[in-house]
Protein backbone atom coordinates (compact mmCIF):
# COMPACT_ATOMS: atom_id res chain seq x y z
CA UNK A 1 0.00 0.00 0.00
CA UNK A 2 1.24 3.43 -1.14
CA UNK A 3 0.73 6.18 0.90
CA UNK A 4 0.53 9.97 -0.61
CA UNK A 5 2.19 12.62 1.47
CA UNK A 6 2.23 16.38 0.36
CA UNK A 7 5.72 17.84 1.68
CA UNK A 8 5.54 21.70 3.59
CA UNK A 9 6.27 24.66 1.52
CA UNK A 10 9.46 25.18 3.75
CA UNK A 11 10.66 22.01 3.31
CA UNK A 12 10.75 22.27 -0.60
CA UNK A 13 11.80 25.99 -0.69
CA UNK A 14 14.72 24.87 1.79
CA UNK A 15 16.00 22.14 -0.48
CA UNK A 16 15.46 24.66 -3.22
CA UNK A 17 17.75 26.89 -1.18
CA UNK A 18 19.91 24.24 -0.16
CA UNK A 19 20.46 21.59 -2.69
CA UNK A 20 22.45 24.50 -5.52
CA UNK A 21 24.66 25.36 -2.30
CA UNK A 22 25.78 21.34 -1.57
CA UNK A 23 26.67 20.86 -5.39
CA UNK A 24 28.67 23.95 -5.71
CA UNK A 25 30.59 22.78 -2.52
CA UNK A 26 30.88 19.36 -3.84
CA UNK A 27 32.25 20.69 -7.35
CA UNK A 28 34.80 23.14 -5.60
CA UNK A 29 35.74 20.18 -3.01
CA UNK A 30 36.15 17.19 -6.30
CA UNK A 31 38.57 20.63 -8.48
CA UNK A 32 41.04 20.92 -5.23
CA UNK A 33 41.03 17.31 -4.42
CA UNK A 34 44.41 16.64 -6.27
CA UNK A 35 46.06 19.71 -4.06
CA UNK A 36 43.87 20.33 -1.13
CA UNK A 37 41.48 18.46 1.15
CA UNK A 38 38.67 16.81 -1.04
CA UNK A 39 38.72 15.40 -3.69
CA UNK A 40 36.12 12.59 -5.58
CA UNK A 41 35.04 10.52 -2.28
CA UNK A 42 33.50 13.47 -0.48
CA UNK A 43 32.39 15.35 -3.46
CA UNK A 44 30.34 12.44 -4.34
CA UNK A 45 29.22 12.10 -0.72
CA UNK A 46 27.99 15.62 -1.08
CA UNK A 47 26.60 14.64 -4.30
CA UNK A 48 24.54 12.14 -3.45
CA UNK A 49 23.49 13.86 -0.15
CA UNK A 50 21.64 16.48 -2.32
CA UNK A 51 20.16 14.22 -4.66
CA UNK A 52 18.92 11.95 -1.50
CA UNK A 53 17.31 15.52 0.16
CA UNK A 54 15.82 15.93 -2.95
CA UNK A 55 14.57 12.35 -3.58
CA UNK A 56 13.47 12.25 -0.37
CA UNK A 57 11.10 15.76 -0.58
CA UNK A 58 10.10 15.55 -4.34
CA UNK A 59 9.99 12.21 -4.30
CA UNK A 60 11.78 9.53 -7.18
CA UNK A 61 9.02 10.45 -10.08
CA UNK A 62 10.58 14.37 -10.06
CA UNK A 63 14.24 12.98 -10.40
CA UNK A 64 13.41 10.54 -12.83
CA UNK A 65 11.15 12.70 -15.02
CA UNK A 66 12.03 16.14 -14.66
CA UNK A 67 15.62 16.07 -13.91
CA UNK A 68 17.22 12.85 -15.68
CA UNK A 69 14.18 11.90 -18.31
CA UNK A 70 15.13 8.49 -17.35
CA UNK A 71 12.03 5.94 -17.99
CA UNK A 72 10.99 4.15 -14.15
CA UNK A 73 9.40 0.94 -16.06
CA UNK A 74 11.40 -2.08 -16.20
CA UNK A 75 11.82 -5.30 -14.33
CA UNK A 76 14.28 -6.32 -11.82
CA UNK A 77 15.84 -4.23 -9.30
CA UNK A 78 18.32 -2.23 -11.40
CA UNK A 79 15.44 -0.74 -13.80
CA UNK A 80 14.72 2.65 -14.50
CA UNK A 81 17.25 5.06 -12.04
CA UNK A 82 18.80 2.21 -10.38
CA UNK A 83 20.53 1.00 -13.87
CA UNK A 84 21.53 4.55 -14.97
CA UNK A 85 23.24 4.91 -11.35
CA UNK A 86 24.96 1.58 -12.33
CA UNK A 87 26.15 2.87 -15.31
CA UNK A 88 27.52 5.71 -13.85
CA UNK A 89 29.30 3.42 -11.16
CA UNK A 90 30.88 1.62 -13.95
CA UNK A 91 31.98 4.51 -16.17
CA UNK A 92 33.38 5.99 -13.18
CA UNK A 93 35.31 2.55 -12.17
CA UNK A 94 36.48 2.17 -15.78
CA UNK A 95 38.19 5.39 -15.75
CA UNK A 96 39.54 5.63 -12.23
CA UNK A 97 41.93 2.14 -13.58
CA UNK A 98 42.34 3.95 -16.91
CA UNK A 99 43.92 7.10 -15.19
CA UNK A 100 46.14 4.90 -13.90
CA UNK A 101 47.29 2.61 -16.18
CA UNK A 102 47.96 5.49 -18.90
CA UNK A 103 51.25 6.55 -16.10
CA UNK A 104 52.08 2.52 -16.49
CA UNK A 105 52.49 3.05 -20.62
CA UNK A 106 53.88 5.66 -20.22
CA UNK A 107 56.74 4.03 -18.22
CA UNK A 108 55.61 5.31 -15.42
CA UNK A 109 54.46 3.57 -11.86
CA UNK A 110 50.56 2.89 -11.45
CA UNK A 111 48.76 6.14 -11.22
CA UNK A 112 51.63 8.40 -10.89
CA UNK A 113 50.63 12.53 -11.54
CA UNK A 114 51.41 14.67 -13.84
CA UNK A 115 50.95 18.46 -13.61
CA UNK A 116 50.57 20.88 -16.54
CA UNK A 117 50.82 24.81 -16.20
CA UNK A 118 48.29 26.77 -18.35
CA UNK A 119 49.49 30.61 -18.46
CA UNK A 120 47.98 33.31 -19.79
CA UNK A 121 44.32 32.34 -18.94
CA UNK A 122 41.48 34.33 -18.90
CA UNK A 123 40.35 34.82 -15.05
CA UNK A 124 43.36 32.90 -14.13
CA UNK A 125 47.01 34.09 -14.97
CA UNK A 126 48.24 30.57 -14.14
CA UNK A 127 45.98 27.91 -14.36
CA UNK A 128 46.67 24.19 -13.26
CA UNK A 129 45.88 21.19 -15.06
CA UNK A 130 46.68 17.84 -13.11
CA UNK A 131 46.62 13.74 -15.21
CA UNK A 132 45.10 13.34 -10.94
CA UNK A 133 41.60 15.25 -11.55
CA UNK A 134 40.91 12.18 -13.52
CA UNK A 135 41.44 9.55 -11.03
CA UNK A 136 39.24 11.87 -8.73
CA UNK A 137 36.67 12.13 -11.44
CA UNK A 138 36.33 8.60 -11.66
CA UNK A 139 36.33 7.99 -7.78
CA UNK A 140 33.77 10.30 -8.07
CA UNK A 141 31.17 8.56 -10.28
CA UNK A 142 31.79 5.47 -8.82
CA UNK A 143 30.92 7.53 -5.21
CA UNK A 144 27.62 8.98 -6.98
CA UNK A 145 26.54 6.00 -8.63
CA UNK A 146 27.11 3.12 -6.31
CA UNK A 147 25.28 5.36 -3.28
CA UNK A 148 22.58 6.29 -5.44
CA UNK A 149 22.18 2.64 -6.58
CA UNK A 150 21.54 1.88 -2.99
CA UNK A 151 19.54 5.03 -2.18
CA UNK A 152 16.74 4.04 -4.84
CA UNK A 153 16.64 -0.29 -4.51
CA UNK A 154 16.19 0.89 -0.84
CA UNK A 155 13.66 3.40 -1.93
CA UNK A 156 11.67 1.31 -3.39
CA UNK A 157 11.12 -1.41 -0.65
Amino acid sequence: MTQERETTVIAKTVTRTVVPLIIVVAIALLFQGHNLPGGGFIAGVLTCTAVALTYIIYGIEFIQRDLLGVDGAGPGVLAGLPRWYARLFAVGLALAVVSGIVAMLLGYPFLTQAVVFLKGVPVYEEFEVASAFAFDLGVYFVVVGGLMTIVAVVGRE
